[in-house]
């Protein structure tokens, strides 16, 4: 006989999960009292979002369920941020809420939320267990719908008389991977199409990649000659100072990858749903025909003209079509040999950040740094502003998991998932980047860093607005300004009060020692930019947009 509680751990072990994110809470008790025996390792979080956020980013570098317990009510609704992130991202989470008694339910009782229905749209299977008895069940095929097809969270509500309450279960057994691969017959017609095609490319997106995956898709391009693109915030896929890179298709695409996109006569889209923002509001890829012919592949058959109507589908996941297809040879000597090279060559003048921009702080030079400072493996993280930019564009990512960032376009994302990037891969270098807007949605996890010792390096670039939303405001109510201006605390101040280590950059060459104090502090730190808003962009100013609005 084994408590509820104890049943959620044991079939937490059997599916190999070795940390959970929570905040704690009295609806959960029995699962805490739990964790105490297990070797699993419960990192305690400061805000439910965040705690989803960690959870969020663990299933995005591992390809397995990220985990998170909340509470209910306030708690869950809290949570809900990062479930978006999650379902838009297609990333493998399981939320567990504590949920009230059962013989509470239905009298809108303390904290009351009726959890299929708040989590209906944005998560991939929500369920509530009533019998113990069947909680091996429920969480083993939480394992298995969270990571099959396209990935997605799973939310489980907890009753807490059914945590308590003693049963025989069977021993949870681990959940099994699903996995969809091409047919001979389909790489047959993708390879006649390829052989026919005289200006193809080459987009990977979505999830379901791991480091072998990337090396197949890396000689596949090679063999082909292929241009490869990344889908936005995807960048880490494929080694951008290789000479098949064509660089990143999302917001503030490069023109000339966008017009290779449009002129393309063969658009083979890996692993991604090819969404508003990788489409350019879906111009790049008209819906519902593309004037490309498009070779889709997805590992979910739902997305597969769902959204474009494609010359050949191919239901499989990203990783067993690109082994599959990296045993085809490629032809000697393609035709677009030659455009493959150019569009190499326009994302490396793309990538090369500018050195001048209004104020006392430059980004450009910050970012040349960087560059040169970050070891290969460094894990970079960001939220959402036009901070990111200067990520997306001028950072050329070389490995996979060193991206973490949301497609979903959410502030507040950066902190919490450098926490568990770091908590992930302790001997590795963990960057976040946040606006001041986008940290102090989530600043609080910077504690969670300290209380774990987790040497994080948090850099907040602070122009004292809402930059993305004055940048719109100014284009089209210009002069109007409202709701965008920040009065921001002293971040370096604020790293301190936590216990870290905090450094404020004025000028340009203040930031390199700076950054490197940071590194040596061996304390979670935040360096903080004091950037003129005026630099909203790399290549235009507020005034600029002002004035042409």
């Amino acid at each position: 006989m084994k408590t509820g509680g104890r049943l959620i751990v044991e079939a937490l072990q059997a599916n190999g999960t070795d940390r959970i994110f929570c905040v704690p809470g009295e609806s959960y008790l029995a699962v805490l009292d739990a964790l105490h025996d297990s070797p699993i390792r419960t990192i305690v979080c400061r805000q439910e979002g965040g705690a989803a956020m960690m959870a969020d980013c663990q299933g995005r570098l591992t390809g397995k369920p990220g985990i998170c317990f909340v509470t209910r009510g306030p708690g869950a609704t809290n949570a809900s941020a990062g479930i978006h992130i999650t379902m838009q991202d297609s990333v493998p989470l399981i939320l567990f809420i504590g949920q009230v008694a059962s013989h509470a339910k239905e009298r809108e009782a303390f904290q009351e939320v009726d959890y299929k229905r708040f989590f209906g749209d944005i998560a991939k299977w929500v369920v509530e267990i009533d019998d113990a008895s069947r909680i091996p069940e429920f969480v083993t095929r939480a394992f298995a719908v969270a990571t099959s097809g396209r990935p997605g969270p799973v939310v489980i509500s907890l009753p807490e008389d059914m945590l308590t309450s003693e049963v025989e279960a069977p021993m949870a057994l681990a959940h099994t991977l699903v996995e969809t691969s091409p047919g001979e017959a389909e790489i047959d017609r993708l390879e006649a199409l390829l052989n026919a095609a005289r200006r193809p490319i080459a987009i990977l997106g979505g999830t379901r990649w791991d480091i072998q995956a990337v090396q197949d898709v890396t000689r596949i391009a090679e063999a082909w000659s292929l241009p490869v693109g990344c889908s936005f915030r995807r960048q880490m896929l494929f080694d951008h100072l290789h000479p098949n890179y064509a660089g990143d298709v999302g917001i503030g695409i490069n023109p000339k990858l966008a017009a290779a996109i449009r002129q393309a006569d063969l658009v083979l889209l890996i692993g991604g749903r090819m969404g508003e923002m990788p489409s350019s509001d879906y111009t790049l890829l008209k819906s519902p025909y593309p004037d490309q012919m498009l070779v889709h592949v997805h590992a979910d058959a739902g997305e597969l003209g769902r959204v474009y109507r494609p010359t050949l589908a191919i239901n499989a996941s990203p990783a067993a079509f690109v082994r599959a297809f990296a045993r085809r040879k490629g032809p000697a000597a393609p035709g677009w040999a030659a455009e493959t090279a150019k569009l190499h060559a326009a994302y490396l003048e793309w990538s090369t950040p500018p050195q001048t921009g209004p104020g006392a702080v430059k980004m450009g030079p910050i970012m040349t740094y960087l560059e040169k400072a970050l070891p290969e493996d460094a894990i970079l993280t960001n939220g959402a502003g036009n901070y990111a930019t200067w990520v997306h564009r001028f950072h050329r990512f070389r490995r996979f998991a060193t991206q973490a960032a949301p497609t979903s376009g959410s502030m507040g994302y950066g902190t919490p998932a450098a926490v568990a990037a770091k908590a992930l891969y302790p001997d590795r270098e963990v960057i976040a980047f946040a606006g001041d807007g986008c940290f102090l949605m989530n600043g609080q996890e910077f504690a969670t860093a300290v209380q774990y010792d987790l040497p994080i390096i948090v850099v907040v670039v602070n122009n004292g607005i809402y930059g993305t939303i004055r940048m719109h405001q100014e284009r089209e109510y210009p002069s109007r300004v409202v709701a965008t201006d920040l009065k921001n605390p002293d971040f370096a101040a604020l790293a301190r009060a936590y216990g870290g280590h905090g450094e404020t950059v004025e000028r340009t060459e203040d930031f390199a020692p700076a950054f490197e104090r940071a590194r040596a502090s061996g304390k979670p730190a935040i360096v903080e930019i004091r950037l003129d808003p005026e630099a909203i962009t790399p290549t235009r100013t507020l005034t600029q947009i002002r004035d042409k609005s």
